[in-house]
């Protein structure tokens, strides 16, 4: 990367609109929300609006060279970021002679551990010496299960997954889910598909195993490496598919544990529950039944060697991270350089902040939303919610295809929704974690040891309901379908999605178009299936039903259609969640608009009208650039549509944008009325 200067400019363009510190913007742009300077006027918005409203900046924009994407997102992760790093570096500033605060000095002691780049090159592999001893053991079936179990709890997730969550169709008790796992690329097309790309990154993993394993002292480097792929190929013949694995009925499969002694035979669960220390368990819910029968035939027939093998690759390359530099440069060439096509590596203290935040997050939240979050901003933002959510309820009433019985369920689902907003008012607990400067692998292994024990004791314990799944200096936000739960951390919550120094219009099309979208997902294919208390449970009449499904076959095929690469395709199954809840969540955010109005007219600013602004504050949060290999992966493994289809996809099915912009039959973006697809 050469254009050092330009990417600043364009960087200090979107903070302008990103940054409450910053107050030297255009009076024009503050008042609007409108990222004028993004446009492309020669684009008429009736044919492409997303390039319309972001095309000078995809224009000038170089994606930075250490990241695979670039967008208003990775602006407003790099302000958090930013805003982080202060955080552990002045708890990192401290010591345990200055009195500091206990989790105060968990976080700066795990960064610190981070930084001292000099130690972590000094231990080499030793820190992992314990674990490599603990798979040196095994010698039976047994051993094998409870060193399973023991990786799980460190937070090496092979070859299957393990966790406790809400029970879907108990909604108010806990119980175990396993999940399929136990292959080291992004997905099963990776080691199957005939695509040149595909087949090249095989022999670049391939590559990538045999390298990993030399640098650990693994004589024989290239036969072991041979014999792990061959394995994970096996697990990835078996797997299901991402569209599979979307289904929320298919994937719910009780068994008791004697029962699940059947389905994965030759398996010791009561071993493996004591290698993850969860010896309560006496019910599981399988994802995959089919793929844990094979995983059953793999572990009775590859022999115990290999899977030393295999369970000593896994450990190292889940932790290469976190070991010296020889380690991390090998796992960045393949994860970053191959799989995303990144060219450089992100600076140390990067790192460091994503391995504090992944590790403990909560303690940098705390005091995150102390600085950056004022009581207002979360106060405005409920209120959002509530007319977002008003919107919805008159949305329901306005159904034409919808019958009154099935109406009602869906207004008493909607009823119970549950908002939380910026942060957790119950901060996870870490006082059992013991954080050491000189050692960070061990920080991260009891990090994790402690976060998998805290999930272990929920089993038999009351749901808890103020539980979160995101940090409030995460740039995102969620639907949790057993909790009937929408969450909007804090670092969402400011421009350009929400600015409350600018008009209404661009506010409600951009954070009301996520918390329309977040709210969608409770209706979407899947979230329709569970009723307002999180259970699976079906509320909907068999004509409902029927309509529903034909209305998403239509979104099916339009987004099936759209090809960000050539000869490569948008799974419109894989995304439909997500495309029902965009185009949901906007038409819920526009008749919310309207609403806010009261009647009244709304101000032209900038030139542009209240509905055109509507549609613009929706556009301009996703601009974004890809690199190819990242958007390769995306299209295999991302249930989100990629950017230009959230806008184009979009409005080109929503009414209001039509009367907007005045689009006509000539215009590329518009679609004969019995074309347009409107479900919620």
């Amino acid at each position: 990367m050469k254009t050092i200067s330009l990417l600043a400019s364009i960087t200090i363009v979107l903070l302008s609109a990103c940054t409450a510190e910053t107050a030297t913007a255009p009076n024009a742009t503050l008042k609007s929300g409108l990222l004028v300077i993004n446009f492309d006027k020669s684009i008429r918005p009736q044919d492409d609006f997303y390039r319309f409203v972001n095309g000078a900046w995809l224009a000038k924009t170089e994606i930075p060279a250490d990241k695979s994407n670039y967008g208003i997102f990775t602006v407003l992760d790099d302000l958090s970021q930013k805003r982080v790093r202060e955080i552990v570096e002045a708890a990192a500033s401290q010591t345990a002679d200055n009195h500091a605060d206990p989790d105060t000095q968990r976080v700066g002691d795990f960064y610190a551990s981070f930084m001292d780049e000099a130690t972590v090159e000094s231990l080499g592999l030793k820190p992992l010496a314990g674990e490599f001893a603990r798979i040196g053991a095994i010698r039976t079936p047994r051993d094998l299960a409870v060193a399973i179990g023991r990786l799980q709890r460190i937070g090496v997730a092979q070859p299957f997954a393990y966790f406790i969550s809400i029970d879907k169709k108990n909604s108010n008790q806990y119980i175990s889910y396993v999940y399929q796992r136990g292959i080291g690329m992004p997905d099963r097309d990776y080691y199957l598909s005939d695509d040149a790309n595909m087949k090249d990154t095989r022999e670049k993993y391939r590559a990538y195993v045999r390298d990993l394993l030399a640098a650990a002292g693994d004589a024989d480097a290239a036969a072991t490496a041979e014999n792990i792929i061959t394995l994970e190929k096996r697990l990835a013949q078996v797997q299901w598919t991402r569209v599979q694995n979307r289904d929320a009925e298919k994937t719910y499969n009780k068994f008791t544990v004697a029962e699940a002694q059947s389905l994965l035979p030759g398996f010791d669960w009561r071993a493996f529950f004591e290698g993850v220390a969860a010896p309560k368990v006496d019910v599981l819910v399988a994802a995959q039944p089919n793929f844990f029968n094979a995983l059953g035939l793999a572990l009775q027939e590859v022999p115990l060697a290999q899977w030393r093998d295999y369970l000593r690759y896994k450990l190292i390359d889940a932790y290469a991270p976190y070991l010296s530099s020889r380690f991390v440069n090998l796992n960045f060439e393949f994860n970053g350089r191959v799989l995303s096509g990144t060219s450089e590596i992100e600076p140390r203290w990067k790192r460091g902040v994503a391995a504090v935040d992944n590790a403990i997050g909560e303690l940098t939240g705390k005091v995150y939303v102390a600085k950056y979050f004022p009581p207002q901003a979360k106060q405005r933002a409920t209120q959002l919610v509530a007319n977002l959510q008003r919107a919805y309820a008159e949305g329901i009433d306005r159904l034409e295809w919808m019958s009154p019985e099935t109406k009602q369920q869906a207004h008493a689902k909607l009823a119970k929704f549950t908002p939380k907003i910026g942060y957790p008012d119950k901060w996870k607990d870490w006082s059992q974690l013991v954080v050491r400067r000189d050692d960070l692998v061990g920080n991260v292994m009891r990090a994790n040891i402690v976060d998998s024990d805290r999930n272990v004791a929920k089993l038999g314990q009351p749901v808890d309901r103020t539980e979160w799944s995101m940090t409030p200096q995460t740039v995102n936000a969620y639907y949790n379908p057993p909790a009937n739960e929408i969450v909007f951390p804090a670092a969402i919550l400011q421009p350009p999605f929400f600015d409350a120094t600018a008009d209404d219009a661009v506010n409600y099309g951009a954070i009301g178009g996520v918390i329309g979208h977040e709210t969608s997902h409770g209706f979407d294919d899947q979230g329709r299936h569970y009723d307002g208390d999180g259970n699976l449970k079906n509320w909907w009449s068999d004509a409902d039903d029927k309509e529903f499904r034909a209305r998403t076959a239509m979104l099916v095929k339009e987004y099936s259609s759209f090809s960000p690469l050539p000869g490569q395709f948008v799974n419109g199954e894989l995304t439909l969640g997500e495309n029902i809840a965009d185009l949901a969540g906007v038409a819920m955010a526009f008749r919310a608009y309207k609403l806010s109005l009261n009647g009244k007219p709304a101000p032209i600013i900038d030139g542009y009208s209240g509905e055109q602004r509507f549609f613009i504050g929706w556009a301009q949060v996703w601009a974004r650039k890809y690199r190819d290999d990242e958007l390769r992966k995306r299209l295999l493994t991302d249930p989100h549509s990629p950017s230009e289809y959230r806008v184009n996809g979009i409005v080109a099915n929503q009414p209001g944008f039509y009367s907007a912009f005045d689009l006509k039959p000539k215009d590329k973006l518009y679609r004969d009325p019995k074309d347009r697809v409107k479900i919620w």
